[in-house]
């Protein structure tokens, strides 16, 4: 199981670096996406950095799932969830970003990343 979470934990480390590279395009434009502070632009910077942040979260289980002892139900669903979380938060921020009704959607990735976090938390107690 943790192979897929290697493997999306690299990914999201290269979509971090290529969508810093896409947004950073423009981030020497003071006015862009309604400026530096505005609600668009901090969406963006959001998404950018949670392709990071959850790709480090999923390498770090990768990493350490077998010293914590996580074996079945646990680590399955530690696994997906982070998985999850770590595709739909930065998706959620670039929506949000393009229409703001869309924050709506931010409980998906939320509970995603918390259900990983405590499935392992759980797993390492009960083992």
């Amino acid at each position: 199981m943790p192979t897929i979470n290697l493997i999306a934990g690299w990914l999201g480390m290269l979509a971090g670096v290529l969508s810093g590279a896409v947004v950073g395009l423009f981030f020497h434009r003071d006015d862009w996406m309604g400026g530096y502070g505005s609600y668009r632009r901090r969406l963006m910077r959001l998404g950018h950095i949670a392709f990071f942040g959850l790709g480090f979260l999923n390498l770090m289980f990768a990493a350490t799932s077998a010293q914590l002892y996580l074996r079945g139900n646990y680590a399955a669903l530690a696994s997906a969830a982070l998985v999850v979380g770590a595709i739909a938060m930065p998706v959620c921020c670039f929506l949000s970003a393009w229409r703001k009704p869309l924050r709506h959607l931010f409980p998906v990735p939320v509970l995603a990343v918390t259900t990983g976090i405590l499935s392992i938390l759980a797993g390492w107690w009960r083992r």
